[in-house]
């Protein structure tokens, strides 16, 4: 099989049994399949689309994402610091990100729409003017993050420390106001 492929569609394949073939995708789709636990290392997926996959614990070292869509997939566990951080754009829309590492990585202008982000790492990683819509941050790690311009607005149980991240221009709801101020021990009554 060719080492580049395009237009395909994977459909309900489970990939831990049946090894994926190739070394770059471009403009491909993958639907219902199963990833967990595969080794994705040093692979290409350019304007690709993951749609109720499983990439849960999936290795991604050295890996390149552009313009790559995941929808409603399942990624726990994922270490996306591992992967080529000169390919790199994403989109989440409903997905489960937990334990998941972005740290270090531009990532700016990201979308992540209904997204569980628990424990989710951004320790480093350049955020700014990235988007989390309706997002469960608990016990999300921000340190040295660039979250300038980023809308938490609507997204919820998070805890930054502004003295250690970059906020300027960043949006928060007033219910977010607990987890910007949890650093100072103060109790906040409406």
């Amino acid at each position: 099989m060719s080492d580049h492929i395009e237009d395909k569609h994977f459909d309900r394949i489970d990939f831990a049994t049946e090894p994926l073939a190739g070394e770059s995708f471009e403009a491909c789709t993958f639907t219902g399949c199963d990833f967990t636990e595969v080794r994705l290392d040093e692979r290409v997926f350019i304007d690709t689309t993951f749609t109720n996959c499983n990439l849960s614990n999936a290795k991604v070292g050295g890996s390149g994402f552009r313009d790559v869509f995941f929808d409603r997939c399942k990624l726990i566990g994922v270490d996306f610091s591992s992967a080529n951080d000169t390919i790199i754009s994403f989109r989440f829309t409903d997905c489960i990100l937990d334990y998941v590492s972005f740290a270090r990585l531009p990532l700016k202008k990201t979308e992540f729409v209904n997204c569980s982000l628990i424990r989710a790492f951004f320790d480093d990683a350049d955020l700014s003017s990235s988007k989390f819509d309706n997002c469960n941050l608990e016990n999300a790690v921000f340190g040295k993050t660039n979250l300038e311009k980023t809308d938490l607005s609507t997204s919820y149980n998070y805890t930054i420390d502004p003295s250690n991240n970059r906020i300027k221009k960043a949006k928060f709801s007033i219910n977010g106001l607990p987890g910007l101020l949890s650093e100072y021990d103060i109790t906040i009554v409406a």
